[in-house]
């Protein structure tokens, strides 16, 4: 899936040009950035984990603990999407727990010696993350959120992931 990129970029240099701009002013920090949304995505499976939990063993208290994830995970996401309109919070929120979960399924699918079906689930999550990143950094056009044919567009959400956000390079 493609997705149409907006904001008046008219093409992948002008987007790095930017992008580069934003990391040099000091107003995104993508490496702190990428770390910040791998620990919001594990928050959203304890949530899931204590309200599983609660729910099998009667307990209340890990609905307490669930409480108690939540305002962690809510603050720490107010770090990531300070600014957001409509459901971008909600769907950014989504889009990180799905990815999540499409990253323990490949995982289970590779370890169970199913290589092809894992890969498509490992490019669906990494696709659904790049569409987080899309509304993190407000490249997704959210009033027309569709698909485009690829010779409309050279490059992709995971294009731009992949160049742009890279946990490994310590110099930003």
């Amino acid at each position: 899936m493609i997705m149409k990129i907006s904001n008046g970029v008219k093409d992948y240099q002008e987007l790095v040009a930017k992008i580069e701009k934003l990391k040099k002013s000091g107003g995104v920090d993508l490496s702190m950035e990428e770390d910040l949304s791998l620990a919001v995505m594990n928050l959203i499976s304890l949530e899931e984990h204590f309200f599983f939990t609660g729910e099998r063993t009667k307990k209340d208290e890990y609905f307490g603990f669930l409480s108690d994830v939540r305002e962690h995970r809510k603050a720490l996401m107010k770090k990531l999407l300070p600014e957001h309109e409509g459901e971008t919070w909600c769907a950014a929120k989504h889009l990180l727990a799905t990815t999540m979960r499409l990253v323990e399924v490949g995982t289970k699918l590779r370890a169970d010696g199913k290589g092809e079906e894992a890969k498509d689930v490992f490019d669906r999550a990494y696709n659904l993350y790049s569409m987080f990143w899309g509304l993190r950094l407000r490249l997704i056009d959210t009033k027309e959120l569709k698909t485009v044919a690829a010779a409309d567009q050279p490059w992709t959400l995971q294009d731009i992931v992949s160049k742009l956000v890279d946990c490994c390079d310590e110099g930003n």
